[in-house]
Order: C-alpha cells, then sequence, then structure tokens
C-alpha cells in the first residue's frame, strides 16, 4: 500500500460536536493511514443519525468501533491488544457492544468472530452504510458481518462529520480502492478496486469546508494519480468510449485546477502519489497555483530495479529518476518524502546499496521506512520465500534511517534565514508559548505565539533548525489570510 503522510498516527479516539437529542453514545479509534481517520468521520456521520454522540471515555460507551489496518503485522497487533482493553471494559459494562471496522475486518471477516470472542459486529470498508442494520441485529442477540467489497461505493453522498478536528485542516476522500498489485500489499484484497468520487461533489465538500473557516484540505486516496471520472462512468458501447472519455473526463491533474480555482484562499495537499501513474500535467498543475503545496509524498518503495520488478512496481530505478528531474526543475524547492521498504525476498547487498545511492540522488526531506513482513494473502506472501534474516534487515533498515536524518538536516537547513509562510495549526508540543504549523513544503515550523491565533497564515523568518523542525519569528501576516 502506498502509504499517506499521517501514517504514523497512532490510535486516537475520535469525538464530534455532541447532539442534544442522541443518548447513545460511541467510542472510536482509528490506527493506520490517513484513509481510515477519514473514513472513522464517514462512520460517525452516518451513526450520529442513528441517535449517537461520540466519546473520549471508554467505560461510558454504548457502542465500540476500532478502525483498523492489516498493512503490517505489527498494525494488526496493537489492535488485538486494544480488544484485549475493551473487553476488561465490557465485563463491567457488559451492555457494551463492540465492532471491527476497515481493513483487518475484511482480511479476517468472519474469522473475527471466531478468533475474538468480544467482537460482536465485523464491517469492511465498503460497507459502513450497512452499519445500523448491522446494530440492530446485534442488538438483537445475533453476530453481524458484511464485508462485501463494491465496485461503486465512494461515500461521495455522505458529509463527514470533522473528529478531533483543529478546524484549520481536513481530509477530502476522492478515490478508493487500489488496482496497482504490488506484491507485498493487502489494500487491493481489503478495499478493493480503484473508483473515484464524482468531481462536483469534491468540490462542493471543499467549499463547505471553507464556509466553515477550513484553511487546509487534503485530498486523500490509496492511489490519487490515478483519479479518473468518466462524467458518469463507461458506456456499454466501446466502439464510442474513447471519443467519450476525452470528451467527459476529469483526470487528478483536471481535479487539482478545480479545486484549487474553487477555493484560492485555501492550501491543497495530496496523498498517495505513484510514481508510474504521476503525469506531467500533475506537476503543471502544481506549478500553475500558489495554493497547492510545494510537497510530494512519492513512495519508491526500492531503488533496486530487480526488486521493483518482484514488488510489481510499474516503473524503474531511471523513471523514477526522470520524474524526481521534473519535479525539481518545475517546482523548484519542492517537498519530497517516500516509503521504503528493505529486506524484501530476494534482497542482496547489491539491491540495498541501489537504494542507498536513489537516496543520496534525491535526498527526501523525510520518509517511512521499514523493514519487510509477510501479509497473509498477497502474491508475495504465496510465492517468494522470506529469505533476508532479521539482522540483516534491523541493519539495513538502520542505515536506511541514518542516511534519511542525514538529508532531512540538509533539507531544513536550507530555509536558514528565509522568510516561509506558516499556516497555524495548534500549540508546540514542546512549549505553551509556541505555534505548530507547516510550510508548504510540510516540514514543522514552530514560533513564539504573540497576538496569532490557530488558523492564521503567518510568515516566519527561520533562525534555526532540526532534522524534522524549522524554528524562528513571525514577521507578520501573509498575504493568504
Amino acid at each position: 500500500m502506498e502509504k499517506t503522510i499521517d501514517e504514523k498516527k497512532q490510535g486516537n479516539s475520535l469525538v464530534m460536536e455532541p447532539k442534544a437529542e442522541n443518548s447513545r453514545k460511541l467510542f472510536i479509534e482509528s490506527y493506520g493511514c490517513a484513509m481510515n481517520f477519514s473514513d472513522s468521520e464517514i462512520v460517525a456521520s452516518i451513526l450520529s443519525k442513528e441517535g449517537f454522540n461520540t466519546t473520549q471515555k471508554l467505560e461510558e460507551a454504548d457502542l465500540v468501533l476500532v478502525n483498523t489496518c492489516s498493512i503490517r503485522e505489527k498494525a494488526e497487533q496493537t489492535v488485538r491488544k486494544r480488544l484485549e482493553k475493551y473487553n476488561a471494559v465490557k465485563r463491567i459494562n457488559p451492555g457494551m457492544k463492540v465492532g471491527v471496522l476497515g481493513c483487518m475486518a475484511e482480511r479476517l471477516k468472519d474469522k473475527f468472530l471466531e478468533e475474538e470472542k468480544i467482537v460482536d459486529l465485523v464491517v469492511g470498508p465498503d460497507a459502513y452504510k450497512d452499519l445500523p442494520n448491522l446494530i440492530n441485529e446485534v442488538e438483537e442477540g445475533r453476530d453481524a458481518i458484511n464485508v462485501i467489497l463494491s465496485k461503486e461505493e465512494t461515500y461521495g453522498d455522505i458529509s463527514p462529520v470533522r473528529l478531533q478536528t483543529n478546524g484549520v485542516s481536513a481530509f477530502v476522500s476522492i478515490t478508493r480502492g487500489c488496482d496497482n498489485m504490488c506484491t507485498f500489499c493487502v489494500v487491493p484484497f481489503t478495499r478493493g478496486r480503484e473508483r473515484s468520487r464524482d468531481p462536483q461533489s469534491i468540490v462542493e465538500e471543499v467549499n463547505e469546508l471553507a464556509a466553515k473557516g477550513y484553511k487546509e484540505i487534503t485530498l486523500l486516496g490509496q492511489n490519487v494519480d490515478s483519479y479518473l471520472w468518466y462524467g458518469g462512468g463507461l458506456k456499454k458501447d466501446f466502439k464510442n468510449a474513447t471519443e467519450m472519455q476525452k470528451a467527459t473526463a476529469t483526470n487528478f491533474a483536471g481535479l487539482l485546477r478545480l479545486v484549487a480555482e474553487a477555493q484560492p484562499k485555501m492550501r491543497i495537499r495530496f496523498s498517495t502519489s505513484n510514481p508510474q501513474d504521476m503525469t506531467l500535467d500533475v506537476i503543471e498543475a502544481m506549478a500553475e497555483h500558489r495554493n497547492i503545496c510545494d510537497y510530494i509524498h512519492l513512495p519508491v518503495q526500492s531503488g533496486s530495479d530487480k526488486i521493483l520488478k518482484k514488488m510489481n512496481r510499474l516503473h524503474t530505478r531511471e523513471e523514477y529518476f526522470e520524474l524526481i528531474d521534473n519535479i525539481k526543475k518545475m517546482i523548484p524547492g519542492c517537498g519530497i518524502s517516500h516509503d521504503l521498504i528493505t529486506g524484501f525476498p530476494t534482497e542482496t547487498e547489491e539491491d540495498h546499496q541501489d537504494t542507498l545511492s536513489l537516496m543520496e540522488y534525491v535526498q527526501y526531506d523525510f520518509g517511512y521506512m521499514f523493514a519487510y513482513s509477510e501479509r497473509p494473502g498477497t502474491l508475495a506472501e504465496r510465492k517468494l520465500e522470506d529469505d533476508v534474516p532479521e539482522m540483516v534487515k534491523k541493519r539495513r533498515l538502520q542505515e536506511i534511517v541514518d542516511l534519511q536524518q542525514k538529508h532531512s538536516k540538509l533539507r531544513t537547513e536550507r530555509f536558514l534565514g528565509q522568510t516561509v509562510e506558516v499556516l497555524i495549526e495548534k500549540e508546540s508540543k514542546k512549549s505553551a508559548a509556541h505555534w505548530s504549523g507547516r510550510n508548504s513544503q510540510n516540514t514543522v515550523v514552530v514560533f513564539d505565539k504573540e497576538h496569532y491565533q490557530v488558523g492564521d497564515f503567518v510568515n516566519v523568518k527561520i533562525s534555526d533548525c532540526t532534522s524534522a523542525t524549522l524554528i524562528g519569528e513571525a514577521v507578520g501576516y501573509s498575504d493568504n489570510n
């Protein structure tokens, strides 16, 4: 799976504004990628109409839902530990019902009801509209499960509630599923085939967020570059399909332009991209619009052509370099981050060195780096022996992490002495006297609060940095307020 910039988040209990007429309480936790956090907002919206307000107190919940990730074994282990916690609470509150949502639910299906006796309902990512019926089944004393994958569902007709929001930034889902079939990835099996959401509904959601005071949105999908809307779908008469597509299709570059022009004062981000699908017109759209952030999360997974082929990544090392060169040429100073997997089956020391040399060429701003772990049901698990020793994986991973830290420091040092525009998002974790926000390149910036407020666009002159954070002094509001 192509992971998003928020994928390192741990589970968070999420809460929304309560409705006075609602009497039942929902506790919902999300793990994994940003899509799961976005899906939890859809679930909360659906259940709000069924009489549920969210709560952050597990002990008082009538319904507990955990939105799960299957991308790595560790993520599934974390969820099982949380279920143990729920079980302890359920012994005190036997009326509490527990459900598992998301990719882990889709992967394990009815096995979950057998293995985890505490679980009452299991719901896959495409079945959230069926939650009211499933909850009724549970309340009548029956286990409930719906993990049917859809070829059409995009939840484009649901206005998500914003859970635990700062009122500044929000996710807007534009695609669901993935067709790429990377051999290490479970996503095509847990989230189904790729489908795109109606661009009009996307622009309407962005406009609604702007009207509520939001200043930044992230267009979200497993692979945003594959976004393609045919104006109602493909005709069955394929004789004229090509002409029809050319006349009516909206691709990702077109969607970016629509959103950027609809709200020129709103910052636009997107995640996640796939190198094989990112086209020059996407980069051109970014260069044309000031409010599209100069940042791309561009997972490469390996620097070795041999390993890329075994991963079924449909790009080569040289094609990736060409894409990077075009980004740097057309968007000077663009922030670029990555995903890397080390220790994939058959990876040799030479393959590992290819990955390190690729990192030296690109010099990423930051990245997410992992040792390979088999995921049940993937082609790699079925066809390839996990033959790289764990100690070798750990050593190679550490070398990748060390090199990335070196590059991250180089990338933050380039801002020293510069003035950058920062959107204030929250109070700094380390100091109540400082604000924290991000610049266009997605780098965190901290500075003295002074008279500024969350949601302000502020110009900050950078005087110091770490490998992950810029430190500076506000020199006034930007012209984007």
